[in-house]
């Protein structure tokens, strides 16, 4: 049994312990916006909030958490599509195929929340999430538009 806090709702699940926090995310709590993608932690797909850092949720097993860490899903950041980034992803059609684009946006609210103004360099070397539609312009505009679209260009 594991005990999480998970869009600010403390979870009880049956699973063993070295389940990856995405699956007990997916199949037990039923939350399906974090994507599976590569399973190693490399591109992204997964990304969720721990106590507002972007975390990679597809290799961490649940035994890694407890109840007092702030788990936040795509689901939990705004559940009303109302999210700065949710509403510059929409203005400016950053998805194509969309797979990646839950994970993308995750990892960009914890850039914004650490880095309110970041420069174009800031998101080149912050947002390491691979799509393979290769949206990373519209990312990176959508980021700038979110964050206010003043920031040094770099």
């Amino acid at each position: 049994m594991a005990r999480l806090n998970i869009n600010g709702r403390v979870v009880e699940i049956a699973v063993e312990d070295d389940t990856p926090l995405l699956w007990a995310i997916r199949e037990q709590v039923g939350l399906t916006g974090t994507k599976y993608g590569c399973g190693v932690a490399q591109c992204g797909a997964c990304t969720v909030h721990v106590d507002g850092v972007a975390t990679r949720s597809c290799s961490m097993p649940v035994s890694a958490f407890d109840e007092n860490q702030k788990i936040v899903t795509i689901e939990g950041l705004s559940p009303d599509g109302s999210h700065p980034l949710q509403k510059a992803w929409v203005a400016l059609d950053v998805p194509q195929c969309g797979y990646c684009q839950s994970g993308m946006i995750m990892a960009a609210a914890a850039l914004l929340a650490a880095n309110p103004k970041p420069s174009d360099a800031d998101i080149r070397g912050e947002i390491t999430n691979i799509c393979r539609c290769g949206t990373y312009n519209r990312v990176q505009a959508a980021i700038k538009q979110a964050a206010g679209g003043n920031q040094a260009n770099g």
